[in-house]
């Protein structure tokens, strides 16, 4: 059984602020089953990353990213698009030093970020 948005993203956001960042909902979407993206901004280095619920082959529920940049304005456009086409979106936003995400879900790490001690 899948958590509904509004619980899953309250539970991200205290595990960010528990570990000492700062995370924010920047879009509220459909309380139950509003898609959620995460950005992940890092404070040292001014990069971010985003993270967006998708499913693997075997169905089973993983996070990616959709967006190869670093580069925070292609990220928000890439957001604004998506904003588009489904208005019941979530947008959580986190800066962190190190720039984690704080997803516990299985992730699938960009093939350029080889992890890079980011928490998996």
């Amino acid at each position: 059984m899948l958590l509904s948005s509004d619980l899953w993203t309250s539970a991200l956001i205290r595990r960010a602020e528990l570990a000492g960042a700062f995370a924010t909902v920047v879009r509220k979407g459909d309380a139950r089953a509003g898609t959620v993206i995460v950005k992940a901004y890092d404070t040292s280095t001014r990069q971010a990353r985003l993270f967006t619920e998708a499913f693997g082959s075997d169905g089973e529920r993983l996070w990616i990213q959709p967006v190869a940049s670093e580069m925070e304005s292609e990220l928000d456009a890439y957001i604004q698009r998506q904003a588009g086409y489904d208005p019941d979106i979530w947008v959580i936003e986190i800066e962190d030093r190190q720039g984690r995400h704080f997803i516990t879900e299985k992730v699938q790490e960009s093939p350029s970020q080889g992890g890079g001690g980011r928490a998996a």
